[in-house]
């Protein structure tokens, strides 16, 4: 929610902005890389000064994607803008990505020229259906 909330920010102060699922960016760029067009694909991606990469973690990539991914990473870095959105820590992502040697360089490029925010508590989703307290169930 926040992660969106930024985007619009930046949107409606004249920013180009993209917004998609982890999943939904790797189909992208395995689409265009079916058309041999992965090289075009990612400069194309560089006008935008924003990308919001949403869940990431949340399905594990096979090889391919997880190349696919860093390749996306990679061709940001000290370019363009991102915001990721993850549950999992970075210790975690080596698993995600089925090697930590690629979350380990993808990591490195993340953080560089970030700010790491690390939400805690309930999440917001789940408040509306847990009983107020005081209440019988």
């Amino acid at each position: 929610h926040l992660a969106v909330g930024i985007g619009i920010k930046a949107a409606k102060a004249g920013h180009r902005v993209l917004f998609d699922s982890a999943t939904g960016w790797v189909a992208r760029l395995q689409e265009a890389h079916s058309r041999g067009k992965l090289a075009q694909e990612l400069v194309k991606l560089r006008r935008y000064g924003l990308l919001i990469i949403d869940e990431v973690g949340y399905i594990p990539f096979d090889q391919d994607a997880a190349n696919l991914f860093f390749q996306l990473v990679s061709s940001r870095y000290e370019h363009a803008s991102m915001i990721l959105t993850s549950n999992l820590p970075f210790a975690r992502w080596g698993d995600v990505f089925g090697d930590l040697t690629i979350a380990s360089a993808m990591i490195d490029r993340i953080v560089h020229h970030a700010d790491v925010i690390s939400l805690k508590g309930n999440s917001y989703r789940l408040k509306k259906h847990q009983p107020a307290a005081g209440t019988a169930q």
